[in-house]
């Protein structure tokens, strides 16, 4: 065929090669007569053939054997179809001797657009055969141990491996079962699994165990341990051989990895100091050692100051005064410890002093040594119980966290025959360090919840009081140490006429920022309850005041790169008037207060609820209700319904059947149903305000209609004098008619009908002119050449207080005068 021929360059020169790897095959091209049309120097040096002896000719005269026809004719099809053929023939090697190789043709292709494939081949190198003695020897001298078992389970050949291993020579082991020599090894649950291979064929691998052997039996060991079955020529099991090694290192990096991780669950739950110490001694007993202490600085221990050393701070002191914080032992009761939890301590395994605690690494005392100078010297109390109870082996950890000094961890065992070792130091360190940053944000966090709880309580009222128109009783309890003190308050606020304001609120968060917001509210109420606001316009303005709280926040968060902000708060105003027993009140997403009339039944009024503090652009709503006198009024915060365990419906019901028992004093009403409702602290503050409403009879309060007239002052003035020496305040005579007639002259001048004048008598005696006017009075200091303008400035220098309030119709000018005497 009129085709081109080519000599392909292909190197002969090899190295090792993978089985697949086809790059230095011999390799030639045939055309579709079977002529060879390419040949390469791989197929040159296979066959020691040189392409101009073969190029041209059938490359039928290669083989070794006669080419049957009909097989070549099949292959031939099959390379058309896309589908190669690969099979092994012997060829002819130029000097005449058969080579045998694996030959491959590939698919057919095309060449100058003839028909052709690609043939290449690979001589079959003969396999390495392993002798027996060179076989014995890889058995027996293998780094891993390996025997075998017969049928009943007892040992026909073991290596020196696994003799070393087990510490029993070969010939006492031979004939004899694993369980009979080595019952600290699992041997029957070994045998077991031995067994279940024999049984199902299958092999096991990997199989981990601890034991102890006779060649270290004073140190547990880790094992694995992998079987299967021997099979002889007729397939039947003939035995199980195992192989064994020693992974000691692995379990036990392993163990000390899992170690730490639990140590992450289990040492730090809760943000209390102590609890944090003993969470660490608790862990590491029996765990990593006998006999655990953990003692702390003094100062980490307390709420004042800050609370430890910093370690670039300067000298530490000469001394540390440290306290025992934690204290375990697998002794019960702990027998090895000289000091007791809270006892205060100043253990330093000598020759170390203070600087061990600032800048010292761990100590390790692989071998404690009772009888050594130091010991004896320094700590003869502690040398005396490490001789009573075999202390052989310490581990002084310092505890230290955020370049802050808390205290020391001190690991013994007794028990444990096993010494310390460096792994362990390790380990303790990493405990110790964990244990230290839980201890440190529990320091912190007490101390910033002890303050918090400082600062509400002293935000909160010292003492309240009602006037003669309640008595009051309260209960305050802070959230659980876990969640932070929150924002609640109440107040009661003495109004003008007899009237008493009672609050309560609940700002959102928790902590020192949560607390400070609620001495900025509780401030505001009190400041806006003195300008006779009613409820609903009282909560309006506190709800603008809240705004710019947020406001102020944010700014000052986006200045630092934060995110907090002031999120709002809860609120309740109510008003109790003992003349009229109304009480007005608004809520601000605050739950609703809590009514008990004299006859027992408990209901909950139905006030609109509002919306929380902080939305701003939302109206509030006032109602006002009657109170029977005697009945009992109620406000709390949502931390007394609300619970873990309960929603708020179930809370009001648990509120109710608590304040409907019998007829109680107040402060024990109070103190048992909070009592009652959180038996166990909860994640938010609590607050209750109870109060028994009084009311002021006829003989109290005395009023009459005023005529808009200037001569009608004197007869009010005189009305007015004849009632207050009827009561018997005499020496209030005068200052009353100055008062009425300043008050009433100003009404009938500048105000609108109709005008009334109130005389009402309390704890204080007060003097109320009513009108149909808004225009607020103003005090003035009037000149020597006026002749007017002097009313108010007089009845200011006259009475104790005065002030105005507006209601529906009007306004109301009061004025309040002591009554000395009661």
């Amino acid at each position: 065929m009129d085709s081109p021929r080519e000599d392909f360059d292909v190197p002969t020169s090899v190295g090792p090669r993978d089985s697949l790897d086809a790059s230095s095959d011999a390799a030639a091209v045939l055309s579709a007569e079977g002529d060879v049309i390419g040949w390469t120097r791989g197929a040159e040096a296979l066959l020691g053939r040189p392409a101009a002896t073969v190029l041209g000719r059938p490359a039928a005269r290669l083989l070794a054997t006669r080419v049957d026809p009909a097989r070549a004719a099949g292959v031939a099809e099959r390379c058309r179809s896309g589908m190669g053929w690969s099979g092994r023939v012997s060829v002819l090697h130029q000097d005449g001797r058969s080579v045998v190789v694996d030959l491959r043709v590939s698919a057919s292709f095309r060449v100058g657009g003839a028909e052709s494939f690609l043939v290449s081949a690979r001589e079959q190198r003969p396999e390495w055969t392993v002798g027996q003695s060179v076989l014995d020897g890889f058995l027996t001298r293998s780094p891993i141990g390996m025997a075998v078992m017969d049928l009943e389970l007892r040992y026909v050949w073991v290596n020196d491996t696994l003799e070393q291993l087990g510490g029993v020579p070969r010939e006492q082991r031979l004939g004899r079962r694993l369980s009979e020599l080595l019952p600290g090894l699992q041997g029957g649950t070994m045998e077991s699994l031995m067994r279940k291979v024999l049984a199902t064929r299958e092999p096991v691998t990997e199989y981990e165990y601890l034991g102890w052997s006779w060649s270290d039996p004073h140190r547990q060991r880790a094992y694995s341990t992998s079987f299967f079955p021997l099979v002889g020529p007729d397939n039947a099991v003939t035995g199980v051989c195992y192989m064994v090694s020693d992974v000691t290192e692995r379990w036990n990096a392993r163990q000390l990895l899992s170690m730490v991780n639990e140590a992450g669950t289990r040492i730090g739950t809760t943000l209390d100091v102590l609890r944090t110490a003993q969470e660490l001694a608790d862990f590491a007993v029996p765990r990593f050692a006998d006999f655990v202490f953990v003692d702390l600085l003094e100062p980490v221990l307390s709420t004042d100051g800050h609370g430890a050393w910093l370690t670039d701070a300067g000298p530490a002191p000469a001394r540390p005064v440290m306290r025992r914080a934690a204290l375990k032992s697998v002794r019960e009761g702990s027998p090895e410890a000289v000091a007791r939890i809270g006892d205060q301590v100043d253990f330093l395994p000598p020759p170390h002093g203070v600087d061990l605690l600032v800048h010292g690494e761990p100590i390790l005392i692989p071998e404690l040594d009772p009888q050594d100078r130091l010991w004896i010297t320094h700590q003869p109390a502690r040398t005396a119980r490490i001789r009573e109870f075999g202390l052989h082996t310490l581990i002084s950890v310092p505890m230290r966290a955020r370049n802050t000094v808390l205290g020391l961890t001190t690991f013994a065992r007794s028990i444990n025959p096993l010494s310390f070792g460096p792994d362990d130091v390790l380990l303790a360190q990493e405990l110790v360090a964990r244990a230290a940053v839980c201890v440190d944000n529990a320091r912190r966090y007490t101390r910033e919840h002890t303050a918090a709880v400082t600062l509400q309580r002293s935000l909160l009222p010292q003492a309240l009081t009602g006037g003669t128109a309640l008595d009051v009783a309260s209960t305050y309890l802070p959230a659980d140490a876990t969640d932070g003190v929150g924002g609640d308050w109440f107040d009661v606020i003495p109004l003008s006429g007899a009237r008493v304001a009672l609050v309560v609120g609940d700002v959102v968060g928790h902590g020192l920022a949560a607390a400070a917001s609620m001495g900025r509210l509780r401030t505001a109420v009190q400041t806006l309850a003195d300008m006779d606001m009613p409820p609903d316009e009282l909560l309006a303005h506190l709800d603008d005041l809240v705004l710019r709280l947020g406001e102020e926040k944010s700014a000052g968060a986006a200045g630092e790169g934060g995110s907090d902000t002031f999120v709002g708060a809860t609120c309740l105003y109510a008003v109790y008037d003992p003349v009229t027993r109304r009480c007005a009140m608004a809520r601000a997403g605050h739950p609703p207060p809590v009514v008990v009339p004299p006859d027992g039944h408990v209901h909950f009024p139905e006030i609109p609820a509002g919306p929380p503090l902080g939305l701003g652009g939302m109206a509030f709503e006032a109602i006002e209700i009657e109170l029977a006198e005697g009945s009992l009024f109620g406000l709390y915060t949502d931390g007394l319904i609300e619970g873990r365990d309960q929603d708020v419906e179930w809370g009001m019901a648990r509120l109710r059947a608590a304040l409907a028992g019998p007829r109680a004093d107040l402060d024990t009403l109070c103190t048992t149903a909070v009592q009652q409702l959180v038996p166990v602290p909860q994640p938010d503050d609590i607050a209750l305000l109870l109060a028994r409403t009084h009311a002021l009879g006829a003989d109290h309060v005395v009023s009459w209609d005023v005529p808009v007239a200037p001569a009608a002052v004197a007869d009010v003035r005189a009305e007015a004098v004849r009632q207050v020496a009827a009561w018997g305040y005499h020496e209030l005579v005068t200052t009353t008619e100055l008062i009425v007639s300043e008050l009433v002259t100003n009404a009938i001048r500048y105000a609108e009908p109709p005008i009334r004048l109130r005389l009402l008598r309390d704890s204080r005696l007060t003097v109320e002119v009513a009108d149909g006017s808004s225009t607020a009075p103003r005090l003035r200091h009037a000149r020597s050449t006026d002749e007017g303008g002097r009313g108010l400035f007089l009845v200011a220098q006259l009475a104790q207080r005065w002030g105005a309030r507006y209601t529906g119709e009007g306004k109301i000018i009061w004025a309040e005068q002591e009554i000395t005497g009661g």
